[in-house]
């Protein structure tokens, strides 16, 4: 069963790819994947297509991103500013 995905978050992706130009899309999804990568942690990368609507193959960045999150917050990076 999939896990709940909190509302805000999912609006608030969609809304950030949609704004996107058409080549940058992928770029926007992988900030949008570090952004919300710690409220994120239980979801799978295939959860996360399927509630936003998103190619199973964008589930690879998902998964990408949300493993370098932690490393790129050590390096300094504020989430917070995405």
């Amino acid at each position: 069963m999939m896990k709940p995905m909190d509302s805000r978050i999912i609006d608030a992706i969609k809304l950030a790819i949609e704004s996107a130009p058409r080549n940058q899309l992928m770029a926007e999804l992988q900030i949008q994947c570090l952004k919300y990568a710690d409220e994120l942690p239980n979801i799978t990368a295939r959860e996360f297509c399927e509630v936003l609507n998103l190619k199973p193959s964008y589930g690879t960045e998902f998964s990408k991103m949300r493993n370098l999150t932690s490393r790129l917050k050590s390096a300094g990076l504020d989430v917070t500013k995405l």
